[in-house]
């Protein structure tokens, strides 16, 4: 059987074991909490559709944007298990295993659009340039302090 580029991906596949954390997360929320149940099903959903988008790209600048909106994605989803969190909404275990995995997911993508973002001189001396955006850099110094 033939796979897609995103199917070999580690990435992806802990976006989708994400989607079922979110799945078991929303099944759990009180009435009344729809449009966290909402957000958070379609911010988990846009993980997965933009590593797949982004793993059937070409050109490198392509790959990076979608990397980077799975990765804001993956952030958005961590935002909404806080206030999850916060508001008692959702059994703790269940909240800091989906905030686990989204820090792995988060953490690869972030390397991945370096990688895909690598714009080598051309000269073969293995000393190539990466272009990495400021708010990348910004989010690895607050992980590291966390």
């Amino acid at each position: 059987m033939k796979n897609f580029d995103h199917d070999r991906l580690d990435v992806y596949r802990a976006a989708i074991d994400f989607i079922g954390i979110a799945d078991e997360v929303v099944e759990r929320l009180p009435r009344g909490r729809g449009y966290l149940a909402d957000q958070l099903q379609r911010a988990a959903t846009s993980i997965v559709l933009n590593i797949a988008e982004g793993a059937g790209e070409f050109s490198p600048g392509d790959k990076i944007r979608f990397y980077r909106m799975a990765k804001r994605s993956a952030t958005e989803c961590a935002a909404i298990l806080d206030v999850a969190r916060v508001r008692a909404l959702a059994h703790p275990a269940q909240l800091q295993a989906g905030r686990e995995l989204l820090l792995r997911i988060v953490s690869m993508l972030v390397r991945m659009a370096r990688s895909a973002g690598d714009s080598g001189t051309g000269t073969g001396t293995g000393t190539g340039t990466t272009k990495i955006a400021e708010q990348d850099v910004l989010y690895d110094a607050c992980v590291r302090q966390a």
